[in-house]
């Protein structure tokens, strides 16, 4: 018989721990670890209690040049879903979705399950979170009633397999996996085992039988995905839907996609009947005024594969204190201490004595160094109250020596630019484009003499 051995399991990160302690050597939390009794494989197994050594069955190896063909993608008739998955939905893949409480990922799923049952496939929607009253409440407001989704109230993992494999829907999803729990172990509902353990046979099942498998996962207070890291590492796709508080509009974010680039995203606005497609980002972040503002700079960014332009705002003020207060919201904090440090040593320019505050407008939050010119832009616009011209966007990265260096897909953001109506662009040297008056800043000694001259 096999023998059940405890561990002490990280319910935060899946860290196994020999000893109980009050906090996570792996991941730092405290009062995460629990203790959990994981059953032992059968003797001969790997990791079994003894018994002779069972022999493996040997592998077939194939080549590189298969001949199979691919197959297409399963479209779901909402094209910001489509566009964060790379394309659509590829055959037999495992995508896990994770968001803050209530931003709207149940409402996601559920509209995304009626478009694709609307298109022929069939569809599985599994929820062990709510009844199938409230799910046929949340569709009546939706308006997705009519569709012919097949729908289900359940956690026993036993009883979901067995449904699975004799339905064989095209589509299933999971709304959550913590929800989830096998009988087969004797870990409580939610615990890393259990999470680990659902999650590998579902990701197993929809391998195996080609179907495409939608999982929910709650987050922690960190914003991450609850559970073992070893569960996104099972799944082909990793999405985070993110909203910012007070604001309408949502972002589904690809952080992982195996069938698509990474960092690729979809922009929602959540109505009363439900999200509503944003096929242009941009005007959701740009603020529209028509008198020019000191203190404001456009900047032409690139989210996955997609330009977005956004308003980056900069106030800056004199100070009484000692030490000059720095805020920053949606953008790194560590770069605009850097970029105001080589703004002083490599432009001259005296933000020691200045309380400093800049804000991506919209409550989007931006990454990339392609950021840094706009930024600087807007910063010096504020110190010198001197508004920019209006219709100018700007991007580029700034080096520690004060120059500003050239940024990867130039003609994709000028490109943005047109087609919003902007008419100029600052631009690091090397850039081109026929529909736009450009203006190079070679070092950010060009760009503070720019904005001295009213841009």
């Amino acid at each position: 018989m096999p023998r059940n051995s405890e561990t002490y399991i990280c319910q935060s990160c899946g860290a196994v721990s020999a000893k109980w302690t009050g906090r996570c050597e792996a991941c730092g939390e405290w009062n995460t670890i629990e203790l959990e009794a994981a059953e032992a494989g059968p003797p001969g197994s790997l990791g079994g209690g003894g018994g002779a050594k069972a022999k493996g069955k040997r592998l077939d190896f194939t080549s590189l040049a298969g001949g199979a063909e691919q197959t297409p993608r399963i479209l779901t008739g909402n094209a910001e879903f489509d566009r964060a998955c790379g394309g659509g939905l590829a055959h037999g893949s495992a995508l896990l979705i994770g968001g803050d409480p209530g931003v709207g990922k149940s409402t996601l799923l559920l509209q995304i399950a009626a478009g694709l049952a609307r298109g022929g496939s069939s569809v599985a929607y599994i929820s062990g979170e709510e009844a199938t009253a409230q799910i046929r409440l949340r569709a009546t407001r939706l308006k997705a009633q009519d569709a012919p989704v097949s729908l289900a109230s359940a956690t026993a993992l036993r009883d979901i397999m067995a449904t699975l494999k004799a339905a064989k829907p095209d589509v299933v999803i999971i709304d959550s996996i913590q929800t989830m729990w096998s009988d087969a172990l004797p870990a409580a509902p939610g615990t890393v085992t259990q999470v680990r353990a659902c999650a590998h046979e579902l990701v197993r099942f929809a391998k195996q039988s080609g179907a495409v498998l939608l999982l929910v996962g709650h987050v922690t207070k960190d914003g991450q995905i609850a559970g073992p890291r070893v569960v996104e590492h099972l799944v082909d796709a990793v999405m985070y839907f993110e909203s910012e508080q007070g604001r309408d509009f949502r972002i589904l974010r690809a952080v992982k996609n195996r069938f698509g680039p990474a960092q690729e995203i979809g922009v929602f606005e959540m109505t009363s009947a439900g999200l509503r497609e944003v096929a242009n980002p941009s005007e959701l972040f740009l603020s529209g005024a028509d008198a020019p503002a000191s203190g404001a700079a456009v900047f032409a960014g690139i989210e996955g594969t997609r330009p977005v332009l956004v308003e980056i705002q900069a106030l800056v003020s004199p100070s009484t204190l000692a030490a000059p207060r720095r805020a920053v919201v949606g953008w790194d904090g560590a770069r605009l201490s850097m970029l105001l440090a080589v703004l002083d040593a490599r432009a001259g320019l005296d933000f020691g004595r200045h309380d400093v505050f800049l804000n991506v407008a919209g409550g989007l939050r931006i990454g990339e160094p392609a950021a840094d010119l706009a930024a600087a832009a807007a910063l010096c616009s504020s110190l010198f109250d001197a508004p920019l011209a209006p219709g100018r966007v700007a991007f580029g990265e700034v080096a520690l020596s004060g120059a500003v260096r050239p940024v990867n897909q130039s003609e994709a953001r000028l490109k943005e630019a047109v087609k919003l109506g902007f008419s100029g662009a600052l631009t690091p040297s090397g850039a081109k484009h026929a529909g736009l008056a450009l203006t190079e800043a070679a070092t950010l000694a060009d760009l503070a003499a720019w904005v001295r001259a009213g841009g």
